[in-house]
């Protein structure tokens, strides 16, 4: 048998392939980005890239009930958009096996929170598997679309950060054939109007009890009795793997791998024959509390914080009371690397202008642009969700306008986001006539998920060619009427067009400010700039822009060459005429 060196995303991949599934959806976000991109190398499967992740679920839902094996992941503040259809699916069930895959980020390493979604499980009466490791994560896609298609309903896959991102060895095994199931017309199913959904209400709840039973024989739930018998811990997903590192087998384990519904009679009598048990999860007390209510004395979060991510060194501090070894530590000199707009992108000098303008507030957005928060740019005042930016905005400006204010409003949005949710906060700004000027910060991709397509960027999640979103004409079919297009890098640009949108008064304006990402292959700026050294007066203004490519040097202004990409912005902010394009006078 084959085996690979795999991430848990590459796994899921694999897994989704092994298993027959033939439709693929999501909407990229870290850590769940990958799932689709390696899923869409197998050109058995299907596989797109949604303008968001309640379209994603809902037509997987679709190819589910038309009979094929579907797969739909994101990552877990994804599953808040998807929630409506999540919730009703759990009435409706399946045709086609159906799995969600929800990536959670503990610690918060690329995410605006830190939301727990196992909770999901229990809320959308849907049941839940946690794989540990890579050889899992392919495993249970399979165990998952079986579970899906025995019990006619949904499964979350729940993963995390460290199990998403971390590489483990994983047996390959060759696709299993699946036929795509029969589909029958029946609107009782499907059709959730009240007088069909009570019913299925009571289905739901007794294939809950099936799986409960489920549960207690599911094999991937296991107990390891260790050396000790006294003491055990009860734990799920990559805490297992902390608790295997920091114990080994001196303690006895109960590895739960599904962990909705719970095996309860399991726990039981794992509970009876030991003497102390401990929980050890991330996040939420998820088991713990379940465990209580089963009225067996554990003990958790007293030990275990329940915020950030956990590690085999919090894990030996917490329950053996060690202190941990000191591991690799950076050279002391090394300045800290805060995150930073890449050299040459296209939002940089829109921050920049944006710092100029007098707006009461500039509401932002999830994307790269979120960066312009931080110093030297510091133009933004609020980032809350995928296309929160304009709806806040025009909150923003309604409550001005009640207090007897007419303070400029700004929002910013990219083209991913806003072709994800903001179409519709920019509906609701021009139905409700508010006065906000809106930048639509286009870059051609979804940059900060690493550079994939979306509707407007005329490819699909296969690198095929597709039909584009005119952005400036969906923004005027919304009923927009003063919608410019502007030069990102093109600051005199940009700045009449803010000012221009902000002397307007018949309604929400739009400004898209489009450049291709810098990073983008073959797509962005060409050549050099350097700093005349005798023209420069060493003002440092030019460092203003916060772009790693300048740098000081003997006092003055060096641009790194190795950095540099040519777009020009640097230039046009030095007054002295010091910045010049190598090989130009």
């Amino acid at each position: 048998m084959k085996k690979a060196f795999l991430t848990g995303n590459e796994a899921i991949a694999r897994g989704a392939y092994e298993s027959g599934v033939s439709f693929a959806s999501a909407y990229p976000g870290t850590p769940s980005t990958e799932i689709l991109e390696n899923i869409a190398k197998y050109p058995e499967i299907y596989a797109e890239w949604a303008p968001n992740e309640k379209v994603a679920l809902e037509a997987a839902a679709g190819a589910s009930m038309a009979g094929a094996r579907a797969i739909v992941s994101m990552k877990h503040v994804g599953l808040n958009v998807a929630a409506d259809p999540l919730f009703t699916l759990a009435y409706t069930g399946v045709n086609g096996g159906l799995v969600i895959v929800t990536a959670d980020d503990p610690g918060m390493h690329s995410s605006q929170n830190e939301q727990d979604n196992r909770n999901f499980a229990p809320f959308a009466k849907i049941p839940m598997l946690e794989p540990s490791d890579s050889q899992e994560a392919k495993d249970f896609i399979g165990e998952a679309l079986k579970m899906s298609e025995m019990f006619d309903t949904p499964v979350l896959l729940r993963t995390t950060t460290r199990v998403s991102h971390s590489r483990s060895i994983v047996e390959l095994g060759k696709r299993a054939p699946h036929e795509m199931r029969p589909y029958s017309k029946n609107p009782a199913k499907y059709a959730m109007i009240p007088a069909f959904a009570k019913k299925r209400r009571w289905s739901l709840k007794e294939r809950l009890e099936a799986l409960e039973r489920y549960s207690e024989q599911f094999p991937f739930n296991k107990i390891e009795w260790g050396k000790n018998r006294e003491v055990g811990i009860i734990t799920s997903g990559v805490c297992y793997q902390y608790v295997k590192e920091v114990f080994g087998d001196e303690v006895s384990v109960l590895k739960l791998s599904m962990t909705f519904p719970l095996p309860k009679k399991l726990i039981g009598d794992f509970a009876e024959k030991v003497k102390e048990i401990y929980v050890v999860e991330e996040l939420d007390p998820y088991l713990e509390n379940q465990i209580k209510a089963m009225g067996i004395k554990v003990k958790g979060k007293e030990l275990i914080p329940e915020i950030g991510e956990l590690s085999p060194e919090i894990l030996r501090e917490k329950l053996k009371g060690e202190k941990s070894a000191a591991g690799f530590s950076p050279y002391p000199q090394l300045p800290s690397r805060p995150p930073v707009l890449c050299p040459g992108c296209p939002h940089r000098g829109v921050f920049y202008v944006l710092k100029k303008m007098k707006a009461a507030v500039v509401t932002s957005d999830i994307g790269c642009y979120s960066l312009g928060v931080l110093p030297p740019l510091e133009s933004l005042d609020s980032l809350l969700c995928m296309g929160a930016s304009i709806s806040m905005g025009h909150g923003f400006k309604k409550a001005l306008e009640a207090g007897g204010k007419d303070d400029i409003v700004i929002t910013v949005i990219g083209d991913s986001t806003f072709l994800h949710s903001g179409i519709t906060s920019l509906m609701d700004a021009v139905y409700n006539r508010s006065n906000t000027v809106n930048i639509i910060v286009d870059n051609s991709t979804t940059a900060m998920t690493g550079h994939q397509h979306h509707p407007g960027t005329g490819y699909n999640a296969k690198e095929e060619p597709a039909p584009a979103v005119s952005l400036e004409a969906v923004c005027r079919a919304l009923g927009v009427e003063n919608v410019a297009v502007v030069d990102s890098y093109d600051l005199r640009a940009v700045e009449k067009a803010v000012k221009d949108a902000m002397n307007c008064k018949n309604g929400p304006s739009v400004i898209i400010a489009r450049r291709p990402c810098a990073l983008l292959k073959g797509k962005g700026p060409t050549g050099l700039y350097a700093v005349k050294e005798e023209k420069c007066r060493k003002c440092k203004a030019c460092l203003r822009l916060g772009c790693p490519a300048l740098q000081v040097k003997d006092g003055g202004v060096f641009i790194n060459p190795l950095s540099c990409t040519g777009c020009s912005v640097c230039a046009q902010v030095c007054t002295f005429g010091a910045i010049k394009k190598v090989g130009d006078e």
